[in-house]
């Protein structure tokens, strides 16, 4: 391609439609678009709408090197999430979305490069998320001056495992990481569509020059060498860039004016005093479940904040969303130390207010390390997907957390009884203090990692210069 200079580099980022992998992928760009390179974000125009009004620690609107490209969202049916189980399993409601919108991906990204490419732009940078690869391959093949970088949204370790596992070996040869050979089954991950599309994805995966995970070495070092030296993923080109989300506090605000009403709660809560209680943006609980949950919630008697918000739709603008019924009586019961909100919730400024001191989680990996980013420890309450085995890499690996939903019995009902024990021993236990110390610990080695000289920082700056050379 010859020398190219900084200017003559421009960045596509193709993301997957859905919240968890929207969200890194938009603070990597405003990261990347830092360093006075233009980065286009590509998508829906539902989700380039439903990513941008998300989003928490930076307003995209002002970063004058970050462009939102959006395209018509093409015609899906949009499905209520199942509430039939006790704990909802793989979010089939968001297959038709996924599949309209990703079939409809090809054209207006070919579309958009191709005008880039006339710009005389030495090199096209494109990171496509890793559920996109079909569609990057596609385009890829047509244009000549691409060159495409794959995003892993799941943990390094959860990567490794399922490869090795694939190959009938041992999970780590370590001591240290041989702790992910308790992961369970994968049984009940995902649903049979999803699988045929990861296999479908996979074998895509090809013609991409590097792998950016969405990690960090000071959490996950050992299965990136690992999985750089095995070259499991083809390449020898690794870069652990993450966390993408905001490690440094956001502003404080001298007023309360325009600030949510479960932040002016915990304003008013003792130190690490409070559990915050969310499942995410695609999984839903059973009334029964929610129940349940209430009522170990009440029993444990420690303060809590609940986000209890139905799932995500493929379309979060079409309206239809349950309001799930709490036990007669139990707001009543808990205002003088539980707040419940039904709106959405600024999850990262939750997790960083002084108040806040654990956090009953589904173990979504953006979950995870917003939690880790924050020093905030995990009651680990896996659902679907890589969850399981973050929960495992979050409680017996990095020994800040605790389980409450075994796994192995991930059919059954998680009774009101383990829920008040899970709380308790987080919130109100020698080995909860001990926890939380460690889970500080890891925040401060995460937010120095970021600055001049840090393993966050090198990382970052050698890939702009790969990009850039």
């Amino acid at each position: 391609m010859g020398d190219d200079k900084n200017g003559e580099v421009a960045v596509v980022v193709v993301p997957f439609p859905a919240q968890g992998h929207l969200n890194p992928l938009l603070h990597l760009s405003r990261r990347i678009s830092g360093h006075n390179i233009p980065v286009y974000f590509v998508g829906t125009a539902t989700h380039v709408r439903q990513v941008t009004g998300r989003v928490q620690g930076c307003d995209p609107s002002t970063i004058s090197n970050l462009h939102f490209h959006s395209f018509p969202t093409p015609p899906f049916e949009n499905p209520t999430p199942d509430h039939s189980a006790p704990t909802s399993k793989f979010p089939t409601h968001m297959h038709p979305m996924i599949m309209a919108t990703t079939s409809h991906f090809q054209q207006p990204l070919h579309e958009l490069l191709s005008e880039l490419s006339s710009r005389n732009h030495g090199r096209i940078a494109v990171i496509f998320d890793v559920l996109m690869s079909t569609v990057v391959k596609a385009v890829y093949q047509t244009l000549p001056n691409l060159e495409c970088y794959c995003f892993q949204v799941t943990p390094a370790s959860f990567i490794y495992s399922l490869f090795v596992e694939a190959a009938g070996k041992g999970v780590l040869p370590s001591d240290s990481a041989g702790i992910m050979n308790d992961v369970r089954e994968m049984e009940g991950c995902f649903s049979h569509d999803f699988k045929q599309l990861l296999d479908l994805q996979r074998k895509a995966r090809d013609f991409h020059v590097g792998n950016i995970y969405h990690t960090s070495r000071i959490i996950e070092a050992e299965y990136i060498d690992l999985l750089a030296k095995t070259r499991i993923l083809g390449h020898d080109n690794h870069w652990a860039l993450g966390p993408f989300i905001p490690v440094a506090e956001h502003e404080k605000h001298e007023s309360k004016s325009g600030r949510s009403q479960c932040l002016i709660w915990l304003d008013n809560q003792p130190l690490n005093s409070v559990i915050f209680v969310s499942f995410g943006t695609t999984c839903s609980l059973s009334d029964e479940q929610i129940g349940e949950l209430a009522l170990g919630l009440e029993r444990s008697e420690q303060r809590f904040l609940w986000s209890l918000r139905d799932a995500d739709r493929g379309d979060v603008f079409d309206g239809g969303v349950r309001r799930a019924e709490l036990p007669e009586g139990f707001e009543e019961r808990v205002r003088e130390r539980g707040f419940v909100v039904r709106e959405w919730a600024p999850q990262l400024e939750i997790l960083e207010h002084s108040a806040t001191g654990g956090f009953l989680s589904h173990c979504g990996w953006n979950s995870c390390l917003e939690s880790i980013s924050k020093g905030v420890p995990v009651a680990a309450w896996p659902m679907n997907s890589d969850q399981p085995r973050n929960a495992v890499l979050l409680v017996k690996a990095l020994k800040i957390g605790v389980e409450v939903r075994d796994w192995a019995r991930r059919d059954q009902l998680v009774g009101a009884t383990t829920v008040e024990e899970g709380v308790r021993r987080l919130m109100a236990s020698a080995e909860g203090e001990e926890m939380r110390r460690r889970a500080a610990e890891l925040a401060d080695s995460l937010k120095q990692s970021f600055m001049e000289g840090g393993v966050g920082r090198r990382e970052m700056d050698s890939f702009v210069a790969h990009i850039t050379r």
